[in-house]
């Protein structure tokens, strides 16, 4: 049994909404067992995890899952459920898993939601683990696996600070975006976004943050400005500060001056031995140290958000609560076992851990690590109070006076946050924060806010909710337009319509297509980027207003969608290419995958679909948004239907395209004025306007910008690059197309001929990936539409060998009828141009299916240049004649 490829897909995909993890397992030697045949298998694993009889599985119902391991099933599917219930004992929350045959007997795709990317891989990795193990009959230790992906997820995890304002953001309906594999958050999309780390905002001004790092300078800011500071100074050294707390002549406090989350504090120390190794403590922390008052009260932290104090904490040191038996350092230890508690900030608290510092509050008290409290007594191992240093939290944000907390903003604005967390050391919380009362100690950045999601004592205070409402206030927007397009033709250029239509009403617009990225039809990256990382590159642009993504088959497959939901989804048609590949077997298999496009619209969007497709109209069943249909039938019966339930359409009526709701009917142009359709004869560029006009119509569009755009949307080098362009070399022409499927090389050869030409030469090839049954089909096009055809190959064979293709097609055609002489093999693409070019004559068209179009369009210029030359100098000597 072994793992043959995980792959991780991480947005909307096939198979749910939550991210998914992909694994293709070979299950070897039990590829042909099932669960009854394997005497003692199923008790051995209910006995290691009794918790799977919780499991539904398809029953419906708790147990389910446990009937289906005693009547037999197979162990891609046990993984499957092994990996989910590891994940869950971990502490994740996940609930959908899958297991599919694969093309191959004995191997299965098995298919587990995920919360932690990390956690998700280590929990399949681990269930194929278990499943062997016990499958031999040999002992497994299922707690440490169940650690080992706990481990990998909280080392891999947002922080708490992070994730909460991630969970917040999701609530709010905001999208939420990771940058790297660190804390750092995108929230929104395009020219709306905000960035986030930690507590730690897009807004938040760098000056501010320096200065709260400089706690010395803080404090000179403050104390010029009225609000009560402790007095002190900075030390190198141990006997500087010995100096200074001579100077203070009470009790002192040695902190780090770099340093944060209470580490390497020491409180209320008046002895010269306590201070020397306090400050010892803190010089390996941090290069030199502050040495200030020791103030007298209670330690309190209040998180300020914008113009507001959101939340108050009074936090309490780390302590343990003895028995009588057991020692300090044992009532540590039992404390740490709390499942709330980490290594670090991944849990709402942080473990207690027995340093310099905890030892020597013990000494301070007579006591040791191994000292033994008594029954029912307190013990506190450290004088400061911060949780991440083992201590808790509990809610005062009620009691804090007025006063102290319009002192608190003002100390805030004063340092220039805007978050900010404040730490103030008082006797009484609700009295003002005067001098005989206590002080402010210090001014924060990125404040930690765990304490006060997760007090406790008292009340949950949402700081989370607070940051996020102030990067996006009520009413504000964090999304931008988004219009994805899929199916098997038409993808690029409808993408590339609705794309020069948006650009029309004066937008900022990012598109991704199949030949690169483009920021307002600058391209910016090239190459096939029709995938979710392609689309992550628009949605995190801050220039982009509106973003248009095409969207294929291979990318929904291999990572699913790059956003969450999208405005508009257009689906263009659903035709024979790519099956046989990825387990896509059939057109009802393709619309499936396709389909998620238009699942993923919100509801309020639209999924717009062609009415006259069958596979792309059925769609409409899987459908949570409105429907726009689209159709080049004037009485197409769907059509028909929708219109009479008031929705919307587009069609053509009368020689024109019309823009339909209910009754109410609008002239969009006539279908002869639509540049891309030269006259109406490219039909299937005009499905591709249909489509492009229908999406923008649903996007809110307004009809004479849908006009101006198709009017002025040429099917040419400019606009539409690669996409039945036509270059006339003033004796013959040559049309530059992308086809690569059946279904396009008809439409293409169908509308050349449209063009009344004496000959058509064809130079041809196909990607390996398609199915021998495609090629040939291909093949026999070829020969019913071409008066010669010149065989080419791609250079990316696609796992053929060289001339396998070819000699496929040769053959189809050859069996088509055509002559011998009229099929030429030439494997270059650049020199089975030239020789389709070389052959044409006055009249002629030659039609290129091109792999790589830059190489294609100079060789075509290249003889247009040259014919147009020769043309001339001819011209010249008929003159001089």
């Amino acid at each position: 049994m072994e793992i043959i490829e995980i792959r991780v897909i991480e947005g909307a995909n096939i198979y749910c909404y939550s991210p998914v993890i992909k694994t293709k397992i070979d299950l070897g030697e039990y590829r042909k067992l099932t669960t009854d045949t394997n005497p003692g298998f199923v008790e051995n694993l209910q006995a290691h995890m009794p918790t799977l009889s919780e499991h539904y599985c398809s029953r419906g119902k708790p147990g389910g899952f446990v009937e289906r391991l005693r009547e037999g099933t197979y162990l891609g599917h046990v993984i499957e459920h092994v990996s989910l219930e590891l994940q869950h004992l971990a502490g994740m929350d996940v609930v959908y898993g899958k297991t599919i045959s694969a093309e191959t007997s004995g191997i299965y795709y098995v298919i587990t939601e995920f919360e932690s990317k990390e956690g998700g891989i280590r929990a399949v990795q681990a269930a194929v683990k278990v499943v062997d193990t016990l499958m031999k009959n040999k002992f497994i230790d299922l707690a440490a696996e169940v650690a080992a992906i706990r481990q990998v997820a909280d080392r891999t995890s947002l922080g708490p600070s992070t994730a909460a304002v991630a969970r917040e953001a999701v609530r709010r309906g905001i999208p939420v975006m990771r940058l790297g594999e660190g804390s750092i958050l995108q929230l929104g999309y395009g020219k709306y976004q905000q960035k986030v780390e930690a507590t730690i905002t897009g807004q938040t001004r760098c000056v501010g943050v320096d200065i709260a790092c400089d706690k010395v300078l803080v404090k000179q800011l403050l104390a010029e400005s009225g609000i009560p500071v402790p007095w002190g100074g900075v030390a190198h050294t141990v006997a500087e500060a010995l100096e200074i707390a001579r100077q203070i002549d009470d009790a002192v406090v040695v902190k780090p001056f770099d340093g944060n989350q209470g580490k390497g504090v020491a409180l209320n120390l008046t002895k010269r031995e306590e201070i020397s190794r306090a400050m010892e403590t803190a010089l390996q922390i941090s290069p030199r140290a502050i040495i200030e008052k020791h103030v007298k009260g209670k330690h309190y932290r209040l998180v300020v958000v914008g113009d507001r104090v959101i939340a108050a904490a009074e936090r309490i040191p780390a302590f343990v609560v003895g028995d009588g038996q057991s020692t300090v350092r044992q009532l540590v230890d039992m404390v740490n076992m709390d499942p709330l508690r980490g290594e670090s900030h991944e849990k709402p608290l942080t473990k207690i851990k027995i340093d310099p510092i905890v030892i020597m509050v013990l000494a301070k008290k007579g006591l040791t690590p191994e000292s033994v409290p008594g029954e029912g007594e307190i013990m506190y191992l450290r004088e400061n109070a911060n949780i991440s240093t083992g201590g808790i939290a509990a809610d005062v944000t009620g009691r804090v006076h007025p006063d102290t907390i319009q002192m608190v903003l003002r100390a805030v604005r004063l340092v220039g946050l805007d978050v900010a967390g404040v730490d103030l050391v008082t006797r009484e919380i609700d009295q003002p924060l005067e001098p005989d009362n206590g002080a402010l100690i210090e001014v924060n950045a990125a404040p930690g806010i765990r304490m006060h999601h997760y007090p406790a004592k008292g009340k949950v205070r949402n700081v989370a909710g607070a940051i996020v409402e102030m990067l996006f206030p009520q009413g504000t927007r964090s999304r931008i337009p988004i219009v994805t397009v899929t199916g098997t033709n038409g993808k690029t250029t409808v993408a590339r319509m609705v794309s020069h239509i948006l650009r029309g009403t004066g937008q900022v617009v990012g598109t991704t297509t199949s030949d690169g990225v483009y920021i307002n039809g600058r391209k910016i990256v090239t190459g096939d980027t029709t995938g979710p990382q392609s689309a992550r590159v628009i949605l995190r642009d801050p220039s982009v207003e509106v973003a248009v993504l095409e969207t294929a088959r291979g990318g929904i497959l291999r990572a699913g969608l790059g956003y969450d939901y999208s405005d508009i989804g257009i689906i263009t048609n659903i035709s024979n290419d790519h099956l046989g590949l990825e387990g896509i077997e059939t057109l009802e298999d393709m619309a499936m995958v396709k389909a998620v496009v238009a699942e993923a619209v919100f509801k309020r969007g639209a999924a717009v679909l062609n009415a006259d497709d069958i596979h792309a109209a059925a769609i409409a069943d899987r459908v949570r948004s409105g429907i726009v249909y689209f159709s080049a039938v004037a009485d197409n019966v769907i059509v028909r239907r929708h219109l009479g339930a008031g929705g919307t359409a587009v069609f053509i009526k009368n020689g024109s395209m019309v823009k339909a709701t209910g009754i109410k009917i609008e002239k969009i142009l006539p279908v002869k004025h639509i540049s891309c359709t030269f006259g109406g004869i490219v039909k299937h560029n005009l499905f591709n306007a249909l489509a492009a006009a229908a999406g923008c119509a649903a996007l809110g569009v307004d009809t004479e910008s849908i006009r101006e755009g198709l009017l002025s949307f040429k099917s040419d080098e400019t606009c539409n690059p690669g996409r039945f362009n036509v270059f006339d070399t003033g004796l013959y022409k040559v049309v530059v197309d992308y086809g690569h499927n059946t279904e396009g090389f008809l439409n293409t050869l169908q509308t050349v001929r449209k063009l009344n030409p004496k000959r058509v030469i064809g130079v041809v090839g196909m990607p390996g990936d398609r199915r021998n049954d495609d090629i040939i089909q291909a093949g026999s096009i070829m020969a019913q539409y071409c008066d010669e055809v010149i065989i080419k190959e791609d250079e990316d064979l696609r796992g053929r060998e060289a001339g396998d293709v070819a000699a496929l097609l040769r053959q189809a055609a050859l069996k088509a009828g055509m002559e011998a002489d009229r099929v030429t093999v030439c494997l270059p693409e650049t020199a089975a141009v030239e020789d389709g070019m070389g052959r044409a004559r006055k009249g002629d068209i030659v039609v290129v299916f091109y792999e790589k179009f830059t190489p294609v369009q100079e060789l075509v210029k290249k003889a247009s240049d040259k014919l147009n030359a020769n043309i001339k100098e001819d011209d010249g000597r008929k003159v001089v004649c």
